[in-house]
C-alpha cells in the first residue's frame, strides 16, 4: 500500500531528536524522502545511519543565513522541489525578567523567529504548488509560564507569523499551519534543568490531566495530519496537541 507522502519530498529543520526525529520517522514511513537539518554531525550521521538512501542530511542552523543558503542548495540539487516542510528547529530556557540579558533576547528570537523567518523565506522557491508547511509552535505561547517569557513570546510572533503567510500563500493553493504541542517527553524539556531533568519532567507530567508528558510521536502524528491531504482544508490554523494542557 502506498504511504501518505508516497514519492513525496519533504524537509524537516531540527529534525535529529525528540518531536523533529519522530516527524522524520513517520513521514519515511509514509514513503517521503527527507531532508533533515540538525546542528550536531554525530545526530545527523545517526539518522543518516537509521534511514539510509530515505534521507538526505544537511548540517545547518536554521538562524545563520550562510547554513540556510547551503541547505536550499541541496534541496534545488535533488530536482523534485518541496512538498511537505516542517519547521521545527527551535529552542528556550527558563529566565525570569530580572536576568534577561540582551543576548538572551538574541538567541531567544534570533533560533525561533529569525530562524522560522529565514526557512519559510528560503523554501518559498522551492515550494512545489499545494505545499503544506507546518511550523512547531507551543502552548508556552500563551505567556502563563513563568521564567518562560522569552520563549513563549517568541512562539506567540510565530503563530502570528504563520497566519500572516497562509493568506499570502493561498493564490499558490500552498497551505501552512502550526501545531501547537504541550509538555513533551523531549531532550530539549529535559535540557531545561539540566541538574534534576527526571524531577522536572515528573513535576510537569503530575500537572496534566493525563498524568504523563506527551510523547514525540503523537505530535508527529498531527504534523502528518496537516502536510497531508486529510487537512486539505486547513491553512492558518492552530492545532493544539497538547495533552489537556491548556484545561489542568
Amino acid at each position: 500500500m502506498s504511504g501518505q507522502l508516497q514519492d513525496k519530498t519533504a524537509l524537516v529543520t531540527g529534525g535529529t531528536s525528540g518531536i523533529g526525529l519522530a516527524v522524520v520517522r513517520r513521514f519515511v514511513a509514509e514513503g517521503a524522502h527527507v531532508v533533515v537539518t540538525g546542528r550536531r554531525q554525530a545526530q545527523l550521521d545517526a539518522v543518516a545511519a537509521e534511514f539510509g538512501d530515505a534521507v538526505t542530511v544537511v548540517r545547518a542552523d536554521a538562524s545563520v543565513p550562510d547554513d540556510l543558503t547551503s541547505l536550499f542548495d541541496v534541496v534545488a540539487a535533488r530536482g523534485t522541489g518541496l512538498d511537505a516542510v516542517h519547521v521545527n528547529a527551535g529552542g528556550g530556557e527558563f529566565k525570569p525578567l530580572a536576568d534577561v540579558t540582551p543576548e538572551d533576547i538574541e538567541t531567544g528570537f534570533g533560533t525561533n523567529v529569525r530562524g522560522t523567518v529565514l526557512t519559510v523565506q528560503g523554501a518559498l522557491p522551492h515550494l512545489n504548488d499545494g505545499a503544506a508547511v507546518v511550523v512547531t509552535g507551543s502552548t508556552a505561547a500563551s505567556g502563563t509560564e513563568e521564567a518562560f517569557g522569552l520563549y513563549g513570546a517568541s512562539k506567540a510572533a510565530i503563530a502570528t507569523l504563520t497566519r500572516t503567510w497562509a493568506a499570502e500563500l493561498a493564490p499558490r493553493g500552498i497551505r501552512i499551519n502550526t501545531v501547537v504541542p504541550g509538555p513533551t517527553e523531549t531532550p530539549g524539556l529535559a535540557g531545561l534543568a539540566p541538574d534534576a531533568p527526571d524531577a522536572l519532567l515528573a513535576q510537569i507530567a503530575s500537572g496534566l490531566p493525563f498524568g504523563r508528558l506527551l510523547r514525540p510521536d503523537e505530535v508527529a502524528s498531527a504534523v502528518l495530519f496537516l502536510v497531508s491531504d486529510q487537512s486539505s482544508g486547513m491553512t492558518g490554523s492552530e492545532l493544539l496537541v497538547d495533552g489537556g494542557a491548556t484545561i489542568a
